[in-house]
């Protein structure tokens, strides 16, 4: 049973949210410095509301640099070339605009604008030597949470899989989360992002409990299931399972991008300390090999990974089951834990998910390599409530296989 008196939380400086609030951008970047790079993909950067932000910066004398050419799953080659343009320029602050990879870029470009390169040093846990650059985060789809955690995913071509930095220093100093900003997401890119959100709540409040070691959130960034990630988590889950529906079908339904964009937030707090298991440490290799979206493979896996671990998350699926309403306080907790199972299952279907990985390009040729490479996410591993080996990721990755 987990204990009740250890708890860890680690969050921005600031952590702004609502609606309209990407216009505190100026001010609280002018709080930081004189001098910021903006790291956005191409189709933000060409909206009218990026010249609004780039006007408000102007106007709290800020100095700016535009970089819009982020590109998903951010490809090392592409870090490193951003660095090497704004070197000479300077910057005091770092502002990622968009989705997880930009907000990874302007963690990344600050890192190494402070610390030496090459990046591969500081790949794993607790190896960035000290603090960067601040990064103001202001997403622009509710799924990654990477405005308010620890933790930059990059692509590496010398690694089958894309290779994650994790560190305190990472976390963004200020996060402004907007939800008018995702108002424009398309509806698949809403779906499988939430999907995303879920997975980290549901993940972060099963995942493994820990002995209380006073050195534990010291020495590791993801500590497992605790009291305050358990707040967050819970909290998020309930708030995406009530709208992302809403917020896929009706994109324009500021109500249901508020609640799934706080979702989204707390999900990131909670997997933030808790961190995350068996769906992200098998997608990593799915992912490299279909090169899908990160959010569609987790999707796919997260009710058979659920599915998995019910012999030892039953209390814990049980819980999850009685707060989204499926499930009574009376009902044996196997009985709820299935119950939440199956709504997940039937929400991800509903908003357009598929129920099998051979809709994205893996078939039983692929189970081999994918058993065997998951099993180098070791803190994902490490992480999950039931131990994993590449048998019992075979017998997840048959069943996701093998459904209609």
């Amino acid at each position: 049973m987990m204990r009740l008196d250890y708890g860890v939380t680690r969050a921005p400086a600031r952590l702004i949210f609502g609606p309209g609030q990407r216009r505190a951008i100026g001010t609280a970047a002018a709080s930081l410095g004189k001098r910021a790079l903006i790291c956005t993909d191409a189709r933000f950067g060409a909206l009218p509301i990026m010249q609004e932000i780039l006007k408000d910066l102007a106007e709290q004398g800020v100095q700016t640099q535009l970089y819009s050419e982020t590109e998903a799953e951010l490809p090392l080659e592409s870090i490193l070339a951003c660095v090497d343009r704004y070197r000479d320029f300077a910057p005091d602050v770092l502002i990622g605009i968009g989705g997880g990879s930009c907000v990874d870029l302007a963690k990344l470009v600050s890192l190494l604008l402070v610390h030496s390169a090459p990046l591969s040093q500081y790949y794993g846990e607790f190896k960035v030597p000290g603090p960067i650059l601040p990064v103001i985060a202001v997403p622009t789809t509710s799924g990654t949470g990477a405005e308010v955690t620890p933790v930059a995913v990059l692509g590496d071509p010398a690694l089958t899989m894309k290779v994650g930095i994790s560190s305190p220093e990472l976390i963004p100093h200020t996060a402004i989360c907007d939800p008018e900003l995702t108002l424009t997401c398309p509806k698949g890119l809403t779906a499988i992002s939430g999907a995303d959100a879920m997975a980290h709540a549901i993940e972060a409040f099963a995942a493994t409990t820990r002995q209380a070691d006073p050195a534990m959130a010291m020495t590791r960034v993801f500590v497992g299931k605790n009291v305050l990630s358990d707040h967050y988590a819970l909290t998020a889950i309930k708030l995406i399972y009530s709208n992302l529906r809403r917020a896929t079908s009706e994109g324009g339904d500021l109500d249901a991008r508020t609640a799934v964009m706080l979702g989204s937030t707390y999900a990131g707090l909670a997997f933030g300390s808790a961190g995350t298991s068996a769906a992200h440490a098998i997608q990593y290799p799915i992912g490299a090999m279909t090169s899908t979206a990160h959010g569609l493979g987790i999707g796919i896996l997260l009710p058979y990974t659920m599915a998995f671990n019910l012999p030892v998350a039953a209390a814990d699926y049980a819980e999850i089951g009685r707060a989204i309403g499926v499930a009574s306080a009376g009902d044996a907790d196997e009985d709820a834990a299935k119950a939440a199972i199956e709504a997940i299952r039937a929400l991800f279907a509903e908003v357009g998910i598929p129920v099998s990985l051979r809709a994205i390009g893996i078939d039983d040729a692929h189970i081999e390599d994918i058993s065997t490479l998951s099993m180098n996410a070791k803190r994902l591993v490490e992480n999950n409530p039931r131990p994993l080996d590449p048998s019992t990721i075979k017998g997840i990755l048959a069943a996701a296989m093998q459904a209609e």
